[in-house]
């Protein structure tokens, strides 16, 4: 045993002896651009440039992001996403979670070890900002990796919905408004590979190319596809899988895949790649929408670039049945966490989304902040405030969150700080008024070995049952990847072992003199009291519910009667405001709150 122990501790020196430090200057600023050549507008940009660089360093490298605010009328902050922070988790990046909001004018660093392989990427994590464009790759290289020397060139491809009005204005002018009772989702505009389109993949021929794909779009999954080239995949979201031979994925936002795609023989025939919404996933399709983008697969540019051909079905790969190269039986849960995802209005007539009718709202202060100033206290999930929906989780359990989907809808999940079993998967509920629910007593297909990732989807109204080690001390966010979903609160925090966090870990000074600069909490529970930790006074809440009698349906006949009244009866326009001023006096005096004359939705 002493000898083995020697030997994984020299093991372990020469790794560390070979790893580098890798630094990133970035200032996040304003950058104008048109990657679909039909509406030129700002993005959120890196020194200048956009699309912003990838990160890219090799495993157990050290990497150093120090990130300058020039954004001049924006806080920001940024989330490495599916790596494990182990050890740093103030450096995970979710706003309100594990930092402050870095304001503009300010600095702050990420520093941070990587020991994991595969395909990640960045974005922030603060109010919608990555739709608007603060999102890259993350790639860590492996020389270990299972099908090192299987491929002549390694690459990626980002696929992403795109917007040409900025998720902000969206928000508040089309999505979270009166007006919008039904919680419609903004449709895109477009689709992009690699941040454009009609992109061309230069690839020659007999060569086996490694392509870590990434979608970094805010709501829809979609389909990808190589036109008369099959590939294997051999990896997703960081975790490697048995080599798997498939044709089509269905990629959601924040999922990643790596292929092996070999190419063809001869060069005298360029070959469309195509990347498909699923149109499932918006409430309506215009005629205007474009929603495949294509892209070519090129021999040679001197050939013609065809059309793609018309499919007559998405017939993808369910990665619910890869199996990983390290393969593990699934894990006996000691504890779980079981949630309903529904939609609904609450009483300023927004709809908003809910994990067992809690929608998440940021505390006034960071949760992974009241960890570190709440002392034994951190153990006790009122601390972190109502609205947080927080679940305090032990040291080395298996944790088992089963989500059952009261919604219509698709809906991709991330959990931070982790990846996780997936121990089951329904499939969509068959009509409307069906809802599949998980039923332990009678358990649906588990895989002898079971996949593992981190970001995965529930089909609409069906379930999943999701397992994973707390082995990881921190504050951890789960929610929808879907931006507009998580910007209507479908999120709740996992506070993994906070005593262990309290003895381990350290919050960087910079990481404070942000939340300073700014005039944000930075101690206390949720709501920022120092003095009797759970008094929650002061704390952000939910909305409070509709008065009795009002619906969605109401809401909307409301609205659009009183649309109908203002341009039919023009005459008596100031009538007919009086009357819904009327309305909404009665409404706020039934939830006891007084009317802002200066919301405009009013």
């Amino acid at each position: 045993m002493r000898a083995f122990s020697l030997l994984a501790t020299l093991a372990a020196s020469a790794t560390a002896a070979l790893a580098a430090t890798v630094q990133y200057d970035f200032s996040v600023d304003w950058v104008q651009a048109n990657p679909d050549g039909d509406y030129d507008r700002t993005f959120i940009g890196i020194n200048g440039e956009w699309p912003p660089p990838p990160i890219k360093c090799n495993i157990h490298d050290r990497v150093i992001v120090n990130v300058t605010n020039n954004l001049g009328n924006e806080p920001t902050a940024i989330h490495f996403h599916g790596l494990f922070m182990n050890g740093t988790n103030a450096m995970d990046g979710p706003v309100g979670v594990t930092q402050c909001p870095v304001p503009a004018g300010n600095n702050i660093i990420y520093n941070f070890t990587v020991d994991q392989p595969g395909t990640y990427w960045y974005h922030s994590h603060y109010s919608g900002q990555y739709p608007d464009g603060f999102r890259a790759p993350f790639i860590v290289y492996d020389p270990e990796e299972p099908f090192a020397g299987q491929y002549d060139e390694d690459t990626y491809l980002s696929v992403s919905d795109y917007y040409h009005q900025s998720i902000p204005w969206l928000t508040a002018n089309k999505f979270l408004t009166l007006t919008n009772p039904t919680g419609a989702e903004p449709i895109p505009d477009a689709a992009l590979f690699n941040d454009s389109q009609n992109i061309k993949f230069k690839v020659e021929p007999n060569k086996t190319y490694k392509i870590r794909i990434v979608n970094m779009g805010a709501l829809v999954s979609q389909y990808i596809w190589f036109e008369d080239h099959d590939f294997k995949i051999v990896e997703v979201d960081g975790i490697y899988v048995e080599p798997t031979d498939a044709s089509m994925i269905y990629i959601t936002v924040a999922q990643r895949y790596t292929i092996l795609l070999t190419t063809k023989n001869s060069t005298d025939k360029n070959f469309p790649m195509i990347a498909s919404f699923d149109t499932t996933m918006v409430d309506t399709v215009p005629d205007s929408l474009v929603w495949n983008v294509t892209g070519w697969l090129t021999y040679d540019e001197n050939a013609d670039f065809p059309e793609p051909a018309v499919i007559d079905q998405y017939d993808f790969y369910d990665d619910f049945n890869l199996v990983p190269v390290e393969k593990e039986l699934p894990y006996e849960p000691d504890y779980q966490v079981s949630v309903s995802v529904s939609m609904d209005n609450l009483g300023n007539g927004v709809n908003y989304a809910f994990f067992n009718d809690i929608s998440y709202v940021a505390p006034n202060v960071p949760a992974l902040y009241t960890v570190m100033s709440s002392g034994n206290l951190s153990t006790d999930a009122t601390v972190y405030g109502t609205n947080t929906h927080t679940y305090v989780l032990g040291y080395q359990e298996v944790v088992e969150i089963v989500l059952n989907n009261l919604d219509s809808g698709t809906h991709p999940f991330h959990l931070h700080g982790h990846t996780f079993q997936v121990v089951e998967r329904s499939e969509a509920s068959p009509d409307d008024n069906t809802f599949l629910s998980y039923d332990s007593a009678n358990p649906g297909t588990v895989n002898q070995y079971p996949m593992r990732r981190d970001t995965v989807y529930v089909r609409p109204q069906g379930y999943f049952v999701l397992r994973f080690k707390t082995d990881n001390p921190g504050v951890w966010f789960f929610h929808c990847h879907i931006e507009w979903h998580l910007e209507q609160g479908l999120a709740l925090v996992l506070v993994e072992a906070p005593l262990e966090i309290q003895s381990r870990q350290v919050i960087p000074e910079d990481h404070y003199a942000a939340c300073k600069a700014g005039g944000y909490a930075y101690e206390g529970n949720a709501a920022g009291n120092t003095v009797n930790l759970l008094d929650l006074t002061g704390e952000k809440l939910q909305p409070k519910p509709l008065p009795a009698g009002f619906t969605a349906r109401g809401i909307v006949a409301m609205v659009f009667s009183c649309i109908s009244a203002f341009v039919g009866m023009g005459f008596i326009t100031w009538y007919g405001l009086s009357d819904l001023k009327t309305t909404e006096l009665e409404v706020a005096e039934a939830l006891g709150e007084p009317l802002d004359d200066s919301d405009e939705s009013k």
